[in-house]
């Protein structure tokens, strides 16, 4: 059963799990010097700024105490215990004026009002009236002014959270990317390793601009997910639990009030969620399909201008491009409504809680809080939407970078081939086909096809177009395995040993043969540090390199672009013959290796074939048979069936198929043939 995505990229996660959890201590840090912030300024409203409003009490002189009238008083709150205290007075707020009392007061809180010389306090039911004394600027500050240790404690107190929670938020971020680019790194070295090990007709089937997009586009929307999307949920989740104990600690009733936004931010996401991913999921297979056809019209540049389809290329192209748009703007669309929306609904719906549950409780006098526990609660209820709008603006990138991740993850299920390290002694490269058959889907396109390569050997595979040459190449470096039948090497069947081994010893040189990026010499090695320069070297000179790259000004160092473009045909041909040669493959497949090369150059090709055939086991797919003349064994091949087998000269005696096509692409024999070998050549013509 395959794993689901989030469990598969947790895995990825937990192999920086030392950093991920350093980042995660860090920003539980950070939170919670960041959320001290509030508790550190009720303190300083109820203890110090509003705390004028307690009671006073006459006491002997000192630093908390308070000079009024030739009268020194202290806060009841800062006697100790035993210490005697004298007559009580109040300082009560009234308007922007504050008044004293020099009698005790009974009802605290309340409405307060003053008029000649009173001043009136009515709570509910309840009214009291006292004599009141304005104070003075001066006389205000002399019971301010034991508070202001206080104070300049508490500010200090909050510089040092701030830093902390910079500091903690710097070490957050880098351990948090970090991670995340280490996670990618492993990511991408893991896809790219696994398309090393999937089989070749896997890449038969998908565009390589499509494998491109998984390898790049997703991996890099995955980083995404890893830097932006988990720091802030993470951020988001951690400041949301330091929120709502900080709200508990404050009032237990608004804490519990307060956990509405829970469920709904939940129920929200799972809601986007389920639109999302239907959107994303089209806009990642089109980009795919957007970059499968940007490479694809690359590479056939010529071809378009040539045949004049840009037009109908465009058209293509716009047809794509308008359907990505189209749910691209679908996202945005939803993006809109779901995003700034949501935090403004539940932002106004809590205050509006709150506001219900402080104005009720201050009417009817059931439930009277402290400014401070006001301001507190206020502030921390805000720090709340703070993370949900990170959290809800990263809803898109969540998304898209699980889809992403499912494709990715879609790219790594396919089954690999098994690497198998080490290696195996260089075989002989006796070659034996025994009632081999094989089909790609259904049919058959290789039936009951036997014959034996000894080692130093050359044989010939020739035959119309779809006749199963290719098909014997792919079964013999094990491409395909055959539904019957038995290959083997040596007498070893070709399915019983690794398939890395088996390519170990085995060359191709191909019709069209591929550069690298890079140098001559460096297409050569391939990068094999157990191919030495000098081993480089001889095998371009064995092969007659020298005659067609002399004039370069590097040499065998100049240096090749992608796909060899700046090289001929034929230099690019003997390189590939030299990198054959360099190798020293016990078996070696010339696949059309002249087919493209001009008759000049092709007299090079041919005294580099010899070198290059000499000592090896030699399989030839020709369609020019001029060039097989020399040949050992000559198969010849028709719809999946070896009808003809021998030397050059037995099948040219035999008069057959073989003999018929010679005759065609040498243009001899016309007069001599009958009606029905006309026949037959027409046959052969119909199935070119």
């Amino acid at each position: 059963m395959k794993k689901s995505t989030a469990k598969r990229l947790y895995e990825y996660a937990l192999k920086s799990k030392g950093t991920f959890i350093a980042a995660l201590i860090m920003l539980a840090i950070g939170v919670a010097a960041d959320l001290a912030g509030p508790f550190i300024a009720k303190n300083m409203i109820d203890n110090h700024v509003l705390a004028i409003e307690k009671p006073y009490y006459e006491a002997a002189p000192g630093d908390e105490s308070v000079l009024y009238n030739d009268q020194y008083y202290k806060r009841g709150d800062r006697f100790e215990e035993g210490e005697a205290r004298g007559d009580e007075i109040r300082v009560l707020q009234s308007g922007r004026t504050f008044y004293l009392i020099d009698e005790p007061v009974t009802i605290e809180g309340g409405d307060r009002s003053y008029s000649n010389g009173e001043m009136t306090i009515t709570r509910g039911e309840e009214t009291a009236t006292y004599q009141a004394t304005p104070l003075s600027a001066s006389e205000l500050f002399a019971f301010y002014k034991p508070e202001l240790p206080g104070i300049y404690k508490l500010i200090g107190l909050y510089f040092v959270f701030l830093i902390v929670a910079i500091v903690m938020e710097f070490g957050k971020t880098y351990w948090l990317q970090s991670s995340a680019n280490k996670v990618i790194q492993g990511l991408r070295r893991d896809v790219y390793a696994h398309i090393q090990r999937l089989p070749v007709h896997f890449f038969d089937n998908l565009p390589a601009g499509k494998v491109v997009s998984r390898i790049t586009n997703d991996t890099e929307a995955v980083k995404d997910l890893f830097v932006a999307v988990l720091s802030n949920f993470f951020s988001g989740i951690i400041n949301m639990i330091g929120v709502y104990i900080a709200l508990f600690i404050l009032d237990v009733r608004l804490g519990l009030i307060s956990l509405f936004v829970v469920p709904l931010l939940i129920a929200w996401i799972v809601l986007y969620r389920r639109f999302a991913t239907k959107y994303n999921t089209v806009i990642r297979s089109r980009l795919s399909e957007i970059n499968a056809m940007i490479n694809e019209s690359i590479q056939g540049m010529s071809i378009i201008r040539v045949f004049r389809r840009q037009k109908k290329t465009y058209e293509e192209f716009e047809a794509l491009n308008e359907d990505y748009m189209k749910h691209q703007n679908k996202m945005l669309n939803l993006n809109a409504f779901t995003s700034h929306n949501l935090v403004n609904v539940l932002r106004n719906l809590a205050f509006a809680i709150i506001l219900l549950y402080f104005g009720a409780g201050s009417i009817d006098g059931t439930s009277i809080i402290s400014l401070g526990v006001l301001y507190a609660f206020v502030d921390v209820l805000g720090r709340l939407f703070q993370p949900i709008t990170g959290m809800v603006n990263q809803l898109a990138s969540l998304d898209s970078s699980m889809v992403s991740a499912g494709r990715v993850f879609e790219l790594m299920d396919e089954k690999g081939e098994n690497v198998t390290d080490g290696s195996m002694p260089r075989y002989l490269g006796n070659v034996e086909f025994k009632d081999v058959s094989f089909a790609y889907k259904r049919d058959y396109v290789l039936k009951n096809i036997s014959f034996e390569a000894k080692q130093g050997q050359t044989v010939a595979l020739v035959g119309h177009t779809g006749s199963g040459k290719s098909s014997i190449i792919n079964l013999l470096f094990r491409f395909y395995d055959p539904q019957k039948g038995t290959i083997t090497i040596d007498g070893k069947n070709v399915q019983e040993l690794p398939k890395q081994w088996l390519r170990e010893h085995m060359g191709i040189v191909l019709q069209d043969p591929y550069l690298f990026t890079g140098t001559i010499a460096s297409n050569v090695s391939l990068g094999d540090k157990k191919i030495a320069r000098e081993t480089v070297v001889k095998a371009l000179r064995d092969v007659g390199a020298e005659q067609l790259l002399a004039h370069l000004p590097q040499g065998f160092d100049e240096p090749v672009v992608e796909k060899g473009s700046t090289l001929s045909a034929g230099q690019r041909q003997l390189i590939s013959f030299a990198r054959a040669l360099a190798y020293d493959p016990a078996i070696l497949i010339l696949d059309e290796a002249t087919a493209n090369i001009d008759t000049e150059t092709e007299a090079i090709i041919q005294e580099a074939l010899e070198v290059l055939k000499k000592g090896r086991t030699t399989f030839i797919i020709a369609h020019r048979l001029s060039t097989i003349r020399n040949a050992d064994q000559i198969l010849v091949l028709h719809k999946g069936e070896i009808v003809e087998s021998g030397s050059h000269d037995e099948l040219m005696e035999k008069g057959g198929r073989y003999y018929q096509m010679y005759q065609l692409q040498h243009g001899t024999g016309a007069s001599e043939t009958t009606a029905a070998n006309t026949h037959s050549i027409a046959g052969v013509l119909g199935n070119a």
